[in-house]
């Protein structure tokens, strides 16, 4: 009876207000914790930042499926809590000055600051924060439906005080993801036409507001000298640049000009060749330019040539596996990259979240009532990149190509009739890279039979024919953190294979995956995070949805001098809204 009682009681204790919250455990920093330890609170406040993008934009609402907004538009929009870059995923008041998840995790309270306000000096209330919740759970992106579906109701308290019915209590992620809400102004917003796009400049919650901008070619955004969050010990040491103007470049090559010629502060390399050449110029050696390689902890992704499964020709998973040995990686690293990558061999590498050669027996008893539904080998056999010499790469693909039922006749590979031909769609402002990268890959191709046409568009439509799924084959990069969740359904979940604007790019419909994706979710503890990863990552290696690209460990930054980072380097790695000019 005395057990009984007390187990009742459990369940029925309140929930208490605490100042942040951890996935797993409790948050590394006290209440009154002073700023996080890798900003500098003493950092200039003065300078002008001046940076590129590389594309146009036509719309101001980064929270709508359609258009592109500018770079640098996030600064404008701030969420009920921020993260700590220091820990795998922990969150403190911002908007929000508290939160309470009750013991049970039914429900998640947060309770605003009284002296936030939107950038009109109108303060932010919980009927704001209903709105932006409702606003882009049935009329943003889709990543917003797979975040919030296992919301159940949202009730306001009182005006500071919102609470969140979850239907979902093994979803231990989603009280954090929505302390990542962003916050609208109701009263802005309510009689918009939300998914239009739009050039007005919008009333918004962040430290920085908008000065002025030229549709397509530039903004400058102006930190908002009375921005009521300047000094809360989650923003102190950041936004030190009294301006940031970003101006546009349509070509890579553009933009590393516009860098050494002092248009802008910094860039970001991506390209290896580049990186190569660039340790070479006389800016770097007399140290007027600092060229870095800055390290990350952070998992690396996965980037490569994806398969639209959607298309029967690639639903075979022998011709998945052929078009992945052809691809000759230590041919590019050595000759195009300067042997600067590793080959990506995870969805998680860089990361303990990369899938072990074999899964252990924690991991196998997530995996075991799925192994008839599985690839032959995913419990048994580790996952492998080839690593052939070009002949016997074509060889062992045209044998699978040929068990698969293609045969090449006339030098072109055929089956019932068909030639076996795709087209590998890119946009204009990344192509240039990946034309590099596709061209040898798509000659290995031909000597197959198989025809493969590169089709560029403009980003727009690119972005079009992605969201509706219109293409064959494309180049994506899918990130991923050190605390995968909800975001996993929208890459690989079963609805979001037929959710238009979802990342579920491969089209991927897998029970197996679907009830990792769960597992994933409801993890209790680090371990068992860990150990879901580990299995997920084991079953999407095993598919060939993806022909795996390379990745590097660090970020390669060139900046001018007078461009300063703090001294420390956080867990997630550089956040450039922690630098300073001098």
């Amino acid at each position: 009876m005395k057990i009984a009682l007390f187990i009742l009681l459990m369940w029925t204790l309140p929930a208490f207000a605490s100042h942040g919250l951890a996935l797993h455990g409790e948050p590394l920093l006290p209440k009154d914790f002073a700023h996080f330890d890798y900003v500098n609170p003493s950092a200039n406040k003065e300078g002008v930042l001046k940076a590129s993008m590389p594309h146009g934009f036509d719309t101001l609402n980064p929270f709508s499926i359609n258009g592109i907004p500018p770079a640098g538009i996030g600064l404008t929009h701030d969420t009920l809590m921020k993260a700590n870059a220091n820990e795998p995923f922990s969150q403190y008041g911002l908007i929000a000055q508290d939160i309470a998840l009750s013991f049970n995790r039914d429900t998640v309270t947060f309770t605003l600051n009284p002296n936030a306000t939107f950038n009109d000096n109108s303060p932010i209330t919980t009927e704001d924060v209903a709105f932006s919740f409702h606003t882009l759970r049935e009329k943003g992106p889709p990543l917003y439906r797979a975040y919030y579906q296992d919301v159940e109701s949202v009730k306001i308290l009182t005006p500071y005080k919102i609470q969140f019915k979850l239907k979902n209590t093994n979803n231990r992620e989603l009280p954090l993801i929505l302390g990542q809400l962003p916050v609208l102004s109701k009263k802005y917003w309510e009689n918009k036409e939300f998914s239009k796009t739009t050039m007005e400049i919008p009333v918004s919650s962040g430290p920085y507001l908008i000065k002025d901008l030229e549709p397509n070619r530039s903004i400058t955004y102006i930190r908002n000298p009375h921005y009521w969050a300047k000094n809360l010990n989650v923003n102190v040491g950041f936004y030190n640049f009294k301006e940031i103007k970003y101006d546009t470049y349509l070509d890579t090559t553009v933009i590393v000009e516009a860098f050494r010629s002092g248009l802008t502060d910094y860039h970001i390399e991506n390209v290896a060749k580049r990186w190569a050449s660039e340790q070479s110029w006389p800016e770097v050696k007399t140290g007027q330019i600092i060229a870095t390689e800055i390290p990350h902890h952070l998992p690396s992704g996965m980037q490569g040539f994806v398969f639209n499964l959607r298309n029967p020709l690639f639903q075979d998973i022998r011709v998945r596996q052929a078009l992945t040995k052809v691809l000759d990686f230590n041919w590019i690293n050595q000759n195009l990259f300067f042997g600067l990558y590793q080959r990506t061999t995870s969805f998680f590498d860089n990361s303990n979240l990369k899938a072990p050669p074999l899964p252990d027996q924690t991991e196998l008893k997530l995996l075991k009532p799925y192994e008839q539904e599985l690839p032959k080998g995913t419990l048994t056999t580790p996952f492998t990149l080839p690593n052939l010499p070009p002949r016997q790469a074509l060889r062992e693909a045209l044998d699978l190509l040929e068990q698969a039922g293609w045969q090449i006749k006339d030098n072109i590979l055929q089956k019932d009739g068909k030639s076996f031909q795709f087209t590998l769609l890119m946009d204009a402002v990344s192509s240039p890279v990946w034309e590099r990268i596709a061209l040898p890959f798509v000659a290995q191709l031909k000597r197959l039979g198989i025809q493969v046409n590169i089709q560029t568009l403009d980003l727009l439509q690119y972005k079009q024919r992605l969201d509706h799924f219109d293409y064959d084959m494309i180049v994506f990069v899918w990130a991923n953190s050190l605390s995968p969740g909800n975001e996993q359904a929208d890459y690989w979940g079963s609805d979001a294979a037929d959710t238009i604007g979802s990342t579920n790019l491969t089209g991927l419909k897998n029970k197996a995956v679907d009830a990792l994706i769960d597992k994933i979710k409801s993890a209790k503890t680090q371990q068992e995070l860990i150990t879901a990863t580990h299995a997920l990552d084991r079953i999407l290696l095993h598919l060939y949805l993806v022909i795996p690209h390379w990745y590097s460990p660090t970020t390669r930054l060139l900046h001018k001098s007078d461009l300063v980072s703090p001294k420390t380097i956080p867990l997630h790695g550089m956040d450039l809204m922690t630098w300073w000019k001098k």
